[in-house]
Parts: C-alpha cells; sequence; structure tokens
C-alpha cells in the first residue's frame, strides 16, 4: 500500500515553513488526543479542554499509550478552558454579531456570548480573529453543530467542494484505480447545483488532488464526472449538466494553470456512467474516451452518491486510509466522520498543511493568544565574518553572513580578539538598520558563546561575570568571545535579555574522563557542542520525545570532529575536539601515537609553530592529500584513486572507531540512535562506509548534514522566554 502518510511527512517537512496553529474543539475524545500526540512536528495544536481534563481521558481509555510522546506533545500543545477564558468570550461575541451583521442577520451580544461557549462556535471565532489557522471537527458533533457553521463562517468562494481520499490496500493483483488512490467529490456542500457549479467542483476536487499527491507519484491527475443511465428524463438533465460542464472545463482550468503552473498536469474529460467508472473492465472504456489510464478522480453528481461510494469503499477494504480535504473554505475548515480513527485525523491535518504551505496561506498572526511567536536575534561572530539571523517562532525572517575582508580586520592584527568587538558591533546595528529591524522590536538576543570556564549546557545569561571572562580571555581566544559580549551590549538597559547558548565549554563529565596517566595533564572536553546539542535536540524533536530521555551518541564532522556521549539530557563525555584528539580531520591530526609524535618535536625537523600547525591548521587531510576539499576528494574517490580512498576509509574508520568508544559512557544503557551532522555529513561516501562499519553496533543511524547553530541560538532562548526551560547564571567556582 502507498504510504501516504509518509509522502505527507516528506512533503512537509522540505516546505521549511511554520507550523500552522490548529484547534481541535473536540479535544476530550481519545482518538484526537492520540491524533495529537503524533502531530506537533506540523502544526501547533489548540485543545479547547484543560490539560488535567485531557490527560485524565488518556489515562482512562489508553494505559498502554506511551507517556514520553504524550508529555512532549502536550508541552507542545496550548489548552484553553473555554469557561475560564471570558476575555476572549466577550471578544469573539462581538465579533460573531459583526459576522452576522455582514450577512444581513441581527444578532443579541448574549445570545452570541451563549453561543462562543460552544467549542465549535469558540473555535470559528478564534480563526475569524486571527488566532488560529484553521479547525478541525466532526469525530463527535453533528453536522448541524459543526460542519454547517464551519462552512457557512468560513466558506470564501461561491463554489465549495468536500473531497474524501481513500488509499486501498495492494491486496488487488488489477487494481481498478492507477497506484490504488482515488479522490471523490461531490457538489454537497452547495446550496444549488448547475453546470458551471458542477464544472467548479470538478476542478476544485482535481486541485485537492494535485496538491497533495506529488508529480513523482502521479504526472498527471485524471478525472471525470460520474453521471446516471441517460433513461429516464430526470436523468437524462442530469446528463446535460454534465455535458454543460465539460464545455466549460477549460476556461476554468485555464484560470487555476495561470495561478499554479502544476495545476496544467490535470486532465479532466467528460461524463461516464457510475457503473462504467466502478468496473474493473472499465480500462478499455477509458481509452476510448481519451484517457491513457483509469482516472483517479471521480466527480458525483451530488452528495448522495459521494456519500454512499465513500462508505462503500472504506467498508469493502477495512485496511484503506481515508481522509477528507475541502476545497473553498481558505484552508481554514477541516471535516471528520463519526466513525474516523486516530490515523485518519492525522491524516486530515496532514493533507490540509501540505496544501497550506503550497499555497503559501499561512499568514502571520496579529496577535499571539495561544502560542507566542518570539523574535529573536542570533549572533555567530567567525574569524572573518559575522553570522545574523533574526526569528520569529519558527520563521526565519532574515539571515547574513557579514564578510570581513583582509583589509578591515587588518589594524586589529595581533590585538586581542576583543579589540575586534566596537568594529563587529556597528557592523551589525547597520546591517539591521538596513533592514528595519530595530533592538526594541526585539524579546531577545542571543550570542555564540566562547571560550569561559566549563559550564552545564543550557541557556545562559550574559552577566557581569561572564563579560568579565570573556574580556580577558580567561581560556583563550576565539571569534566566539565576542558573541556574549555584542549581545549584552546590544540590548543595553532595555530590559531585553542577552543570552549565549551551550558554548563550546560545556562539560558535564565525571571525573573518569578527566584522569589521564599523567598526573601533570588532565583530560579537557572542548566541542562543538552548540551543534552537538541542538542536532539532539532536533532528533528528539522528530520522534516526539526529549532530549532527557535519549541516550545519544552525536558525531560532529566538519574542519574539526567532535563525538559526544548525551546521556538523558547530559553531555557526559566528548573528544577535545580544539586540540585535535580523536580522529584526524580535514585540518587537524587527531590522536597520534605518543612515542613518536614525541620524537618528531624533539627530532628539530620541526619548530614549536609546525608541530601546532600539524595539530591544528595544516594536519589531517592537508598534510596527507594536501587539500582539505571534501567536494573534490570524493570526486577522486568515486573515481578510483587508491591514495584517497586508502586516506578517505582510514578516516571513516577512525570515526567509527571513536563513535564505539562512547560506549562505556553509558554504564551499560542502551543507546537509542547515532547521529552524524555537520558539513562532512553531506559527503555520501562517507556516511556510507561509516554505516557498514557500525552495522552491528546495536542501533540505528540518523543523518543530519550542516550546522543549524544559527536556530540552535535562537531555541535557546525561545526555550527560556517560553518557560521551557530556566535560564541559568554563569557563577564558576574554579577553573581548570
Amino acid at each position: 500500500m502507498f504510504n501516504i502518510e509518509a509522502c505527507f511527512d516528506q512533503q512537509i517537512l522540505e516546505t521549511n515553513r511554520e507550523r500552522p496553529t490548529v484547534i481541535f474543539p473536540e479535544a476530550l475524545d481519545i482518538r484526537v488526543i492520540e491524533a495529537v500526540c503524533h502531530l506537533t512536528r506540523f502544526v501547533h495544536p489548540v485543545l479547547l479542554a484543560s490539560e488535567k481534563d485531557v490527560r485524565a481521558v488518556l489515562a482512562d481509555q489508553k494505559n498502554n499509550f506511551d507517556i514520553d510522546r504524550a508529555d512532549f506533545a502536550f508541552s507542545e500543545c496550548a489548552f484553553v478552558d473555554i469557561s475560564e477564558r471570558n476575555d476572549l468570550v466577550e471578544e469573539y461575541a462581538d465579533l460573531l454579531v459583526k459576522c452576522f451583521a455582514e450577512k444581513g442577520e441581527v444578532f443579541e451580544n448574549e445570545e452570541a456570548r451563549k453561543r462562543v461557549l460552544h467549542p465549535t462556535w469558540f473555535a470559528l471565532m478564534a480563526i475569524q480573529a486571527g488566532h488560529a489557522d484553521s479547525v478541525i471537527g466532526g469525530a463527535q458533533l453533528d453536522p448541524k453543530d459543526y460542519f454547517r457553521p464551519m462552512i457557512m463562517v468560513l466558506k470564501d468562494s461561491e463554489v465549495a467542494v468536500e473531497a474524501g481520499i481513500i488509499v486501498f490496500p495492494d491486496d488487488d493483483p488489477q487494481p481498478l484505480f492507477p497506484h490504488n488512490i482515488l479522490v471523490l467529490g461531490d457538489a454537497g456542500v452547495n446550496t444549488t447545483m448547475d453546470a458551471k457549479t458542477l464544472a467548479e467542483v470538478a476542478v476544485g476536487t482535481c486541485v485537492i488532488a494535485r496538491d497533495i499527491l506529488p508529480e513523482t507519484l502521479l504526472p498527471t491527475i485524471r478525472g471525470t464526472m460520474l453521471s446516471y443511465s441517460h433513461h429516464g428524463s430526470d436523468e437524462g438533465r442530469g446528463a446535460d449538466r454534465v455535458y454543460q460542464a465539460t464545455q466549460i472545463l477549460p476556461e476554468i482550468l485555464a484560470k487555476r494553470v495561470e495561478s499554479e503552473e502544476r495545476y496544467s498536469t490535470i486532465n479532466i474529460q467528460g461524463g461516464v456512467k457510475v457503473s462504467a467508472a466502478l468496473n474493473k473492465r472499465s480500462a478499455m472504456y477509458f481509452q476510448n474516451h481519451g484517457f491513457d489510464t483509469s482516472p483517479n478522480v471521480l466527480v458525483c453528481p451530488n452528495l448522495d452518491t459521494g456519500n454512499l461510494l465513500f462508505y462503500l469503499f472504506a467498508t469493502q477494504y477495512p485496511r484503506a486510509k481515508k481522509f477528507a480535504a475541502i476545497f473553498g473554505v481558505g484552508f481554514k475548515g477541516m471535516s471528520l466522520a463519526k466513525d474516523c480513527t486516530a490515523e485518519d485525523i492525522r491524516l486530515t491535518v496532514k493533507a490540509n498543511t501540505l496544501r497550506i504551505h503550497k499555497h503559501a496561506a499561512l499568514h502571520r498572526k496579529h496577535t499571539d493568544v495561544f502560542f507566542k511567536h518570539y523574535k529573536i536575534l542570533a549572533i555567530n561572530p567567525g574569524s572573518t565574518s559575522t553570522k545574523i539571523a533574526i526569528y520569529e517562532g519558527d520563521l526565519e525572517l532574515f539571515s547574513k553572513e557579514i564578510q570581513h575582508t583582509q583589509e578591515e580586520l587588518a589594524p586589529f592584527e595581533g590585538k586581542s580578539i576583543t579589540a575586534q568587538f566596537q568594529f563587529r558591533k556597528d557592523a551589525i546595528e547597520q546591517f539591521m538598520a538596513s533592514h528595519g529591524f530595530s533592538i526594541n522590536s526585539l524579546d531577545a538576543v542571543s550570542g555564540r558563546g566562547g571560550l569561559l570556564h566549563p559550564m552545564q549546557h543550557g541557556t545562559f545569561f550574559v552577566n557581569d561575570r561572564m563579560v568579565a571572562d570573556l574580556k580577558t580571555g580567561v581560556s583563550g581566544e576565539h571569534a566566539s568571545n565576542l558573541g556574549g559580549l555584542i549581545a549584552r551590549d546590544l540590548v543595553g538597559d532595555s530590559g531585553i535579555p542577552a543570552f549565549i547558548v551551550d558554548p563550546v565549554v560545556v562539560d558535564e563529565a565525571a571525573e573518569r574522563v578527566k584522569i589521564t596517566g599523567v598526573k601533570a595533564i588532565r583530560r579537557k572536553v572542548i566541542s562543538h557542542a552548540l551543534n552537538q546539542i541542538a542536532t539532539a535536540r532536533r532528533y528528539a524533536d522528530d520522534n516526539e520525545t526529549f532530549y532527557e530521555r535519549l541516550n545519544l551518541i552525536v558525531c560532529h564532522m566538519g574542519g574539526g570532529i567532535s563525538i559526544g556521549a548525551h546521556k538523558k539530557g547530559r553531555y557526559i563525555d566528548a573528544n577535545d575536539a580544539l586540540d585535535g584528539e580523536g580522529p584526524f580531520t580535514p585540518q587537524r591530526s587527531g590522536s597520534l601515537p605518543v612515542g613518536a609524535f614525541l620524537k618528531l618535536a624533539i627530532s628539530g625537523a620541526y619548530s614549536t609553530d609546525e608541530l601546532k600547525q600539524l595539530i591544528k591548521g595544516k594536519g589531517g587531510l592537508i598534510d596527507l592529500l594536501g587539500t582539505s576539499n571534501l567536494m573534490e576528494l570524493e570526486k577522486r574517490y568515486n573515481q578510483g584513486d587508491e591514495q584517497v580512498r586508502s586516506v578517505l576509509d582510514a578516516q571513516a574508520y577512525q570515526i567509527a572507531k571513536w563513535i564505539c568508544s562512547m560506549l562505556p559512557a553509558f554504564d551499560g544503557e542502551c543507546v537509542d540512535q547515532v547521529l552524524l551532522t555537520g558539513g562532512m555529513a553531506r559527503a555520501s561516501f562517507l556516511v556510507t562506509e561509516i554505516r557498514r562499519l557500525l552495522r552491528s553496533f546495536g542501533c540505528k543511524i540518523s543523518v543530519y548534514p550542516g550546522e543549524n547553530e544559527m536556530l540552535a541560538l535562537a531555541k535557546g532562548a525561545m526555550r527560556v522566554l517560553s518557560g521551557k526551560e530556566k535560564a541559568q547564571e554563569y557563577a564558576p567556582l574554579v577553573s581548570e
């Protein structure tokens, strides 16, 4: 059976757009609760009930449900007890009066207030007020209590369509419909039925099909309008209507193609008898009527026929995937059948979300009633550039890597990194001003953490002690030291908080990790903590659980390679990537045989500076192959260059060996997943070889290519502002 849900997931996540806010009026239905627990990656759910009541239903009816998943999902939800939100009830009652007045109907305020206390009307007015994007209901509510009010309030075009989508199991070796997918549409949502309405319904149904079914699956959406037998006067008039609608179709479809080029792949033919369309011997019939294959879209002549066919197919194929989509309500309304399952609800929400993204129909809410969209400035200073980005909720408003030329940096050569403070800060302020952003429009500023004393992971206030340590370079000089300093200075005394998030010195390792065989030498944990922890959190989010409930090994592969053990939300071990410990990298030597390196050091063949360069800067692939350009090396690897293959296979082997070296950190507990991240994770040959070497490791491997440092900085601030995490105060007791 075609995996329609996986298809939706991939398409939605690839859009990389903000999650829409969806209201669930039937929040105490166990099917709704179960569905919501699998939807938070895709939407912001609003449940019209208290969290206590929702948890009580879950505990009573789903004793074996994964409580970790429920806890995570509920942390991403908004719970609204209507009886306790008099402010919104009053606002929505006034809005309801205005809505009816626009339709020429008089509605008293007290009556409007009573109506808004009903979950359906509360949800509909929340959408009208711009507080939410869509509503889904009908699992418990009768049509008069949900579907009809929803259509009345949200219908935004002359013609509306409710389409039922069915994905049949692969039981039939000769499927009636291509890929076993059928889309049924009918005109029952509309008060009148004429040829133009029927033509609009046919196009609208095919538009729904094109929006949710990728062209790689169905290059052409083929539709047809159904009619009854031509015998008898009434049915004859129905056939005439189909014929007339067929004549109008090209003009209506052409307008759709003008708006979206993908609709040019829609092909709608004239009327077909119901008996012919549903007969397995109909292939010849369709070929004779201009179809290459049977159609996937059937437009029914009335509501009764549409409902009957949907019910018959759903009954005949109980394992079929089924859901509905509505055309003509601006993606704001979704409808459920009373016999729906949690899976049906998920599919309905995901189909609507995909359509929202494809039409770019999600508009920024005027007010953050249910979910606050915090605006965060992220700052990440590098050696020759400063990256900045502004996020609002999940959405990146803009980002820029401000390049600093050699001439601009020349005056600071040989000086402390803090000498560049004003120069970098001015560049940020100028760029922000040129794009119309001011500090006062922000909720927080989040800077890259620098070389401080060892500290726990998390989001930290930039306090006076941190400023002092960054200025003196207490643990070393690095451009990232400027992140916290600039963030603090930008906010000044505005009251807007300045943070750093997961700096490179995050160290939650036990004493056993630090002890070496030489008393004077202790191991340090300095790594790509920001991307390590961000990747671990991303994996947790993708699997709808908490970072604090997983055991993970994260391998960041970039100019430096750091491999870290993350045990239930603690970063308990990692190689010292700054000094080159671990596998050799594009520019670093990695761990070396101590005796051999000592001989090299005292041989006189290399100066101290040259040895430092071998460890970090000119070692690794640069020393072995003369280049750190992995794209070039991958090409040579695939062409069979034996020297390149030998070196890169050795690198993959060392990475896999260091991943395995983290197993003891978990004290016998199972590792849930290995995560590969960083720029080198884009090299397919490297990832393939690491997978092969770790085949017997005992857990799966997930790949998150690249670095997500800017988003990680913003999300660290958002977790604090939303109350999910408490900001920490930097107050080191001792330095290592």
